[in-house]
């Protein structure tokens, strides 16, 4: 509202809703997993640390815009598998995750940030995140004591005469989806934890998604020897064991909590009633 409404009778104070009064910044710090071809069950997984920064836009009392980057990394051991199948196979990634996303936070019940009107300034809510977003992702793994990115090596003999896929790029969609909860714990200081997954549109994550191996010859001739090394790594040399499932994509999972801040407070405005 930009504009001072007047009554009759009486005068009061009123504070009124700024672009900085319904806008927050925050950090968060968690933890981040993947669910792929390496790691098909298991929640948390070899989680590692990651952390996000964030901007919201409180629209009204039910939604909010939100706006984060979130930085971390994935990673997988088939060596470390329950499936004697996969420890076969033993492969093996590490991938740095660096994500821009942006989305709308629903509220199931109302939640004034910064507003108390005499009650207490504790309030909460638990609420629906729903995101699009863009990452950076870049598997690699360890050959000789030496970190190997995989993307230019074409393990499945992308971009050759083996393949009719090119190479995968290191940026690809994802669609954040999420719970969460906050409180607000004083006038312009809330907290929140979430959970959030990551649908992507990649089977490539971890390097994996053919079902079998290409011929290591003509691999080798191609890309070079790392690249047929790098893979078929099974323990049993088999050329026709399993290498991955081409039915399903790669997701990963951010988990963390944050604090935020109100950046400005409503515009005062003198009322007559």
């Amino acid at each position: 509202m930009l504009f001072c409404s007047f009554g009759a009778l009486g005068s009061f104070y009123s504070q009124q809703a700024t672009y900085l009064s319904q806008s927050e910044l925050g950090l968060s710090i968690g933890q981040m997993y993947y669910i792929g071809d390496l790691n098909p069950y298991r929640p948390f997984y070899r989680s590692q640390w990651a952390f996000s920064v964030m901007y919201r836009y409180n629209v009204y009392n039910r939604m909010a815009l939100r706006f984060n980057y979130t930085q971390g990394s994935v990673e997988a051991y088939d060596q470390e598998a329950k499936n004697p199948i996969l420890v076969n196979r033993n492969l093996n990634f590490q991938s740095k995750i660096k994500e821009l996303a942006g989305g709308i936070e629903f509220y199931y019940a109302n939640f004034y940030f910064g507003r108390n009107n005499g009650k207490k300034e504790v309030q909460g809510t638990c609420y629906l995140l729903a995101q699009l977003g863009l990452f950076y992702m870049n598997p690699t793994t360890q050959l000789n004591g030496e970190t190997v990115e995989l993307r230019p090596l074409g393990t499945e003999g992308q971009g050759t005469s083996l393949s009719k896929k090119s190479t995968y790029s290191n940026f690809q969609l994802c669609v954040p989806l999420g719970v969460g909860a906050k409180l607000q714990i004083r006038k312009n200081v809330s907290v929140n934890i979430d959970l959030a997954i990551r649908k992507t549109f990649t089977d490539y994550l971890d390097d994996v998604k053919s079902a079998s191996y290409v011929d290591p010859t003509v691999l080798a001739t191609s890309n070079g020897e790392n690249a047929a090394l790098l893979s078929n790594r099974s323990l049993d040399g088999d050329r026709h064991g399993y290498r991955g499932n081409p039915t399903t994509k790669d997701w990963y999972v951010y988990a963390g909590a944050m604090v935020s801040f109100r950046l400005g407070r409503g515009r005062k405005c003198f009322q007559l009633r």
